[in-house]
């Protein structure tokens, strides 16, 4: 399977601690670059979430947004003791140490992080349910991806059947194309060189029928189309092989054009590389 690098996934969920919700989103990167934005209650467990992630994904920069809307649990809510002493001992070293300071008020007590504390049965509801819904998420996530993989995959193959068209239709003009500018190349050279003799002008013209001919470009040509089929068929993490095809597609492709020496060919040379282009800028997107 192919897995495109752009994908989305939003699920949510209602349990007895509040509403929670988990959203995923990426684009196409070099590496994985994964981006948690969450409240601070849930950041103890980031760093399971991260390894999660990690163990679906390769490649592109993900951003993972989760929102907890917290019901109100004054009920089961819990002073933490502990730190309420603690508070209360800073606060009497603060008036000792800085006279008419403003004591703590009860809202300032309240409000310290740390300071309300609930059942660890809600905790462990809310862990288990944070991460039953980041699995869900992934799952959405990478059906997303394996779809547009899939579309990336058939507009690759339909430009690579077009490049083998145009490769294809080139070949049987090439010997003509070389002929008749040897042809006319001859009659230049007798003229500029009415000296010198028949072979001589032979030699010159085979050594620079040598160097227009295509044949080896052609024929590489076929060989990294063949490869760039045989790696969209079999998938996985085909990103950077691809990318590499890219490059030796598009230097086939110059030299082609470069050694041309018939308007049919530097046309589908040309081609070629508009083509080639367009796969470069898909291929950016794939894992």
């Amino acid at each position: 399977m192919i897995l495109s690098m752009t994908g989305y996934a939003n699920t949510s969920a209602d349990f007895s601690s509040g509403t929670l919700s988990v959203e995923l989103r990426a684009v196409n990167h070099r590496y994985l670059d994964i981006q948690l934005r969450m409240p601070d209650e849930l950041r103890g467990f980031e760093g399971a979430m991260r390894e999660s992630i990690s163990a679906q994904l390769q490649r592109g920069k993900v951003e993972c947004r989760i929102n907890y809307a917290a019901r109100s649990q004054l009920g089961s809510a819990q002073l933490n003791h502990e730190l309420l002493q603690q508070l209360a001992t800073w606060n009497r070293q603060v008036q000792t140490t800085i006279p008419g300071s403003a004591s703590l008020s009860v809202i300032d007590v309240l409000r310290w992080t740390g300071m309300m504390v609930t059942a660890n049965d809600d905790n462990e509801s809310l862990r288990t349910t944070l991460f039953d819904l980041l699995k869900a998420a992934l799952q959405e996530f990478s059906a997303s991806r394996a779809r547009e993989g899939e579309k990336l995959k058939d507009f690759l193959l339909q430009r690579v059947d077009k490049i083998e068209a145009l490769r294809t239709a080139v070949m049987p003009n090439v010997p003509a194309a070389i002929a008749a500018y040897e042809q006319k190349l001859i009659g230049r050279l007798r003229d500029a060189m009415q000296n010198t003799d028949d072979e001589r002008i032979r030699q010159e013209i085979i050594m620079f029928a040598s160097k227009i001919d295509v044949d080896e470009e052609l024929s590489r040509l076929a060989s990294h189309l063949t490869e760039m089929r045989r790696i969209l068929k079999q998938g996985g993490a085909v990103g950077k092989r691809l990318d590499f095809l890219m490059q030796e597609l598009n230097r086939e492709a110059n030299t082609l054009g470069s050694k041309s020496v018939d308007a049919e060919v530097s046309r589908s040379a040309m081609e070629m590389k508009i083509l080639i282009e367009q796969m470069r800028e898909q291929i950016q997107n794939l894992e």
